[in-house]
C-alpha cells in the first residue's frame, strides 16, 4: 500500500519546519529541524488516525504526490 505523502517547508512566519499532510485534513507539525518536524507529524498521523477510527470515519486514500522537475 503507498504511503501519504508529506510536505516538509521552513516558516519565516513561525520561525520552524512544518510537516504537513495534505490528505489528512488539520494534520501538521513543527520542529527546529526538517527531521523533528517528520517526527512529530507522525506522532499526530497515528493520533489522527485512532480518531478518525473511533468516530468511524472515512481514512482517505493517499492520492497527493510531489511535484517531480528537473532543474537546469
Amino acid at each position: 500500500m503507498p504511503d501519504y505523502c508529506i510536505v516538509v517547508f521552513y516558516s519565516e512566519e513561525d520561525q520552524c519546519y512544518v510537516a504537513d499532510l495534505p490528505d489528512f485534513e488539520y494534520c501538521s507539525a513543527h520542529g527546529d529541524t526538517p527531521e523533528e518536524a517528520v517526527a512529530e507529524l507522525m506522532i499526530a498521523k497515528k493520533a489522527w488516525l485512532e480518531v478518525a477510527r473511533e468516530k468511524g470515519d472515512p481514512i482517505p486514500e493517499p492520492r497527493y504526490r510531489p511535484a517531480i522537475y528537473q532543474v537546469a
